[in-house]
């Protein structure tokens, strides 16, 4: 029984038998879950979940005020999804710490939990989330299914179990209730829609609520997952009998950092043209055509007119344009013109067979950039922030400070003495800091 390994882990789950790498990994996830959630609270989407949720005193809403254990929860797992910066796991194919981090925050703060019991919480919903990713997906995706939303409900769901101290018991009947509510559509993905912004702001609210009712009493399927006709029955196409749960491993030391606010199945593309631009004198008029050799998934990425902002970050052809016009690719940049419509047009994608094989051990893409006289090519086989191409402290920092320049780069010390802090303690550090709350 899946959930039964599942509840195993998250309540023999101790600081001092968690790896130091671990641990020091869940500080750069909080650290980068900060940066980016911060700079999101300020997005349409964040700004709309606030206008509905009611002020209390229990936990905090980034870059808002304070609210309920759930609200807060919800309001921050949108926050930290919407800007397509959020940390991801290639083999899960998820986005753990949009729904895992928003769940430990609201349910640690709220109970005044300690800086160990945080991370503790942060690493137990990683994992859970992370192998369930990795035993159901591919063929999870393949039917549609955003794993963010789903398999992220399950991590969330740890997290807050472990955060509020609850029983066996109570887990396994929190992850039976978790499994029963979990969603997410990649329709809302590729159409360009907020909804993928909810998908993580839910998961983290259900995992939320999914302990609280387990702690008082309410009961859920401990056969969820497993069971004729449970999560994997229902939402995973194919056979998987030959997998194996990986639960145990600290799969949070193999989660990646995201350069640029795109699909992690652009990235890439978007690193092999710059390593081109960097390296050669082109014009952008010099340009006759731009061919990228990927693997499937990411050559399926070519909306070449998207409307919304939300579809410029799944679009290839739009996102390498303006990569290739600005010079770089942030958040200021996702804007479309004419001279980015002609750009794009200039582009073609093609899914590589052999690339394609690789994946997802690989995220291969080859680009190609044709001008009158010569032709450049550079091959990217994992984008930077994987965990075979690492970004620095430094280069999160830098990622933080961009995305927040109006802050102190004083946080760096608070994130390192993260132990030492209660949680209550902590987010009125954090709020001193950098005025975390309006």
């Amino acid at each position: 029984m899946i959930t039964g390994k599942f509840t195993d882990f998250i309540t023999g789950t101790h600081h001092k038998k968690v790896p130091k790498q671990a641990i020091d990994q869940a500080k750069l996830c909080f650290l980068d879950f900060l940066g980016v959630t911060l700079r999101g609270s300020k997005t349409r989407s964040s700004i709309a979940i606030n206008n509905i949720v009611k002020e209390d005193s229990e936990s905090t809403i980034i870059g808002h005020k304070k609210a309920n254990i759930l609200d807060s929860a919800l309001a921050n797992g949108i926050a930290a999804h919407c800007l397509d910066l959020d940390d991801g796991h290639r083999f899960a194919q998820m986005h753990p710490g949009a729904c895992v981090i928003p769940a430990a925050l609201s349910t640690c703060e709220a109970s005044n939990k300690n800086g160990k019991e945080f991370i503790n919480s942060i690493i137990a919903g990683y994992e859970v989330a992370i192998s369930l990713g990795i035993l159901v997906n591919p063929e999870h995706r393949n039917k549609g299914f955003h794993s963010t939303g789903t398999c992220g409900t399950f991590g969330a769901t740890a997290a807050a179990c472990y955060a509020l101290n609850l029983d066996k018991k109570e887990t396994l009947n929190a992850l039976g209730l978790a499994g029963t509510q979990a969603a997410g559509l990649l329709e809302s993905d590729h159409s360009g829609s907020m909804g993928k912004h909810l998908h993580a702001g839910k998961a983290a609210h259900t995992g939320v609520l999914s302990a609280l009712l387990a702690k008082k009493g309410f009961t859920g399927a401990s056969s969820i997952i497993d069971g004729k006709e449970g999560f994997i029955s229902a939402m995973v196409n194919g056979d998987i009998k030959n997998k194996k749960l990986e639960i145990g491993n600290f799969h949070i030391q193999d989660v990646y950092f995201k350069k640029y606010p795109v699909c992690r199945h652009l990235h890439s593309t978007i690193d092999a043209a710059f390593c081109i631009l960097n390296k050669n004198s082109i014009e952008t008029d010099d340009i006759q055509k731009i061919i990228v050799k990927t693997y499937k998934i990411a050559a399926n990425h070519d909306n070449y007119d998207p409307k919304t902002k939300e579809a410029i970050r799944q679009s290839l052809p739009v996102s390498l344009a303006i990569a290739v016009r600005n010079g770089n690719l942030s958040l200021d940049d996702l804007k479309t013109d004419d001279e980015i419509a002609k750009i794009s047009s200039k582009i073609v994608t093609e899914c590589d067979e052999n690339l394609d094989e690789s994946y997802p051990y690989k995220r291969s893409s080859n680009v190609i950039i044709q001008t009158e006289d010569h032709s450049y090519s550079e091959c990217v086989d994992l984008p930077k922030g994987e965990p075979e191409n690492q970004f620095t402290l430094n280069e999160l920092m830098e990622k933080f400070i961009e995305l927040n320049p109006e802050i102190s780069a004083d946080i760096l010390e608070i994130i390192n003495n993260l132990e030492n802090y209660n949680m209550k303690e902590l987010m009125i550090a954090l709020d001193n800091e950098f005025k975390m709350t309006k």
